[in-house]
């Protein structure tokens, strides 16, 4: 099948170790070989790809896992998908589990939706469908104008509790902020156990960046020439109408909503990343009665110093994907442990190729997750 004309091919957008390993054991379960392909850097920092076989009149499948150096890797499967397309592939599917820039799926001041413009370049680079995993926002399947199916990770963190965290029924699911609450609920639901919110945590919200532009502007401190001056009362907008005046917004004191004192805390979230605020509310948790704290997410990112504050910290244990690379990580903390999805991944891609449905997939699976 993998020869034969009409068939597929499985390619690595990218040389390195865990992207690589994520595709072998891809195509392993699928029975192929993974297509054969060079990607490299050369020595004025431009990427280069070589499709070093025939792909005409197939489907072709992009594993593209998102290491530290993200630009590098977008421009790496913008680059291979425009080859394959100019190569004559039939169709081009972009298997990359956790997607760059979800982040920045929102108008924040003068910013951009980056996301937005990602899938834009995705789309003119030549990809017909993409394959990602537990999207930062569910929304951003909106910026394509092809489809997306947007796969949960939850069936393999709720197998992982269940078999690897003893005495997991006097656990508690954890939501570290009000905006996590839904999808700690949908995890609690579906293992029978009791759910606590942290509420008052010392940090941003997105919806209160979402656009930090001010109507009327600002006005700021000019010199005026004397006999000039401005009255300071401030003038109505419209004649006869006056606004009511906005109340400061201030961060609650910081307290758990649910009992966790003498069980075990499962955190749960879509991505850890910056772990400052996990930290702390392991911190809280163990104050409150936690005695084992664990944290679950799809996306273990861990950028900067955070295998050592996870090492030092409260938590016994994280547990995440294999949707990015985090090897180095794991060799800098002992408790970061991680699951494997290449079986959610080579079944989509199957189903697929072959025409059939996706709901199978996504069986017992709620919104919230």
């Amino acid at each position: 099948m993998n020869s034969a004309k009409g068939g597929y091919r499985v390619f690595s957008a990218n040389s390195s170790p865990a992207c690589v390993e994520l595709a072998k054991r891809i195509t392993e379960r699928l029975g192929i070989e993974l297509g054969k392909a060079v990607v490299y850097q050369e020595t004025n920092g431009e990427t280069r790809v070589e499709i070093q076989e025939s792909v005409r009149g197939q489907d072709i499948f992009i594993i593209q896992t998102i290491p530290r150096d993200v630009n590098t890797s977008v421009m790496e499967l913008l680059i291979m998908t425009y080859a394959l397309r100019t190569s004559c592939a039939k169709n081009i599917i972009g298997v990359i589990p956790y997607f760059p820039y979800s982040k920045q799926s929102k108008m924040r001041k003068r910013g951009s939706i980056v996301c937005k413009l990602l899938a834009s370049m995705l789309s003119n680079a030549g990809l017909t469908h993409i394959i990602t995993m537990d999207l930062h926002q569910k929304e951003i399947q909106g910026f394509f104008n092809f489809p997306v199916d947007n796969l949960r990770a939850s069936p393999f963190l709720l197998q992982y509790i269940q078999e690897e965290i003893q005495d997991y029924r006097n656990a508690v699911i954890v939501a570290k902020s009000p905006d996590a609450a839904k999808r700690a609920q949908s995890y609690a639901e579906r293992l029978r156990l009791g759910l606590a919110v942290i509420h008052g945590e010392a940090q941003c919200a997105e919806h209160d960046m979402a656009d930090g532009r001010h109507s009327p502007p600002t006005v700021k401190n000019t010199t005026v020439h004397p006999g000039l001056e401005i009255p300071c009362k401030r003038q109505p907008l419209y004649p006869g109408i006056e606004l009511p005046m906005m109340m400061a917004k201030e961060k609650p004191p910081i307290s758990v909503v649910g009992d966790v004192g003498g069980r075990i805390a499962i955190i749960v979230d879509d991505i850890i990343d910056e772990v400052e605020s996990f930290v702390a509310a392991a911190e809280i948790l163990k104050e409150r009665g936690a005695y084992k704290i664990f944290v679950m997410a799809t996306h273990g990112i861990l950028s900067a110093d955070a295998p050592n504050l996870i090492e030092d910290s409260a938590i016994d244990e994280v547990v995440v994907t294999n949707t990015v690379p985090h090897e180095v990580q794991k060799l800098q903390c002992s408790k970061i442990k991680t699951v494997d999805i290449s079986l959610i991944l080579s079944e989509a891609i199957r189903r697929i190729h072959n025409g059939e449905s996706m709901s199978y997939l996504f069986r017992n699976i709620a919104m919230d997750d």
